[in-house]
């Protein structure tokens, strides 16, 4: 099910004032006369687990930032088979600017709430504002330098290193506001152990014993299978070959 709500009001949209993708997305590179313009036409969504946001080769009509939850990114092949490219978190901005058609599959790994608006606007403002337009291409290179990580992941760690560090990227994500002080976090799995495995390049009986070896070392806790607990996110590092 999807709900809808219209965002905007006089001044600068109060939505808008405490949202994340606010301060640290996207639109923060907006002015107030901008934001006013941008929430006329925007409307947020709480998406379910498992729905699909946008269909491989589907014309994209719409760009939205990431409120909140994980948005699973996939490719697929001619045969049906996918694979797992990517995770987004917020606030992330989903959509390809100056692309007719997706690429990628994405789809909510998690409940997901996403703030909506239109592809022809927001290609209008990038063009109106340089620094809508550089925290955009900002964003890119960033994705850029994760999928060059998790090459590496992929391509050289051993298992036990690809699961902690998978752990590790949900850990510093799922949580914007995390102390790199603090060593001991929780969050639910976004992913199934079939998805995890999927997107390590493992089979899901090697998954799940990692997991039981972190936990039997003390590193993780699991409760109700999804619920995990990094007691030590310092360990957990080490242990993914940073």
């Amino acid at each position: 099910m999807t709900v809808r709500q219209d965002v905007h009001s006089a001044g600068i949209p109060v939505l808008c004032q405490s949202c994340e993708a606010r301060h640290r997305g996207v639109c923060g590179a907006l002015d107030p006369d901008q934001l006013v313009g941008l929430a006329r036409i925007s409307s947020k969504h709480t998406i379910e687990p498992g729905a699909e946001l946008i269909g491989d080769a589907e014309t994209v009509d719409s760009y939205s930032n990431v409120l909140s939850g994980v948005v699973k990114l996939t490719k697929s092949l001619s045969d049906g088979r996918q694979q797992i490219v990517g995770l987004q978190f917020a606030p992330d901005f989903l959509g390809r600017p100056f692309k007719v058609e997706s690429a990628i599959n994405a789809e909510a790994a998690t409940a997901v709430s996403l703030c909506s608006f239109p592809r022809a606007s927001i290609e209008r403002m990038m063009r109106e504002s340089p620094e809508l337009e550089h925290r955009l291409l900002k964003q890119t290179l960033n994705e850029l330098d994760e999928a060059r990580d998790w090459m590496v992941t992929l391509g050289r760690k051993t298992a036990a290193e690809k699961v902690a560090s998978f752990l590790l990227m949900i850990a510093r994500n799922i949580d914007p506001t995390l102390d790199p002080a603090t060593n001991v976090t929780s969050f639910e799995l976004p992913l199934t152990r079939a998805d995890i495995a999927d997107f390590l390049g493992l089979t899901i009986e090697t998954v799940s014993r990692q997991l039981t070896r972190l936990r039997t070392d003390g590193l993780i806790r699991i409760e109700n299978n999804r619920h995990v607990t990094v007691t030590s996110l310092t360990r957990l590092a080490s242990r993914s070959g940073a």
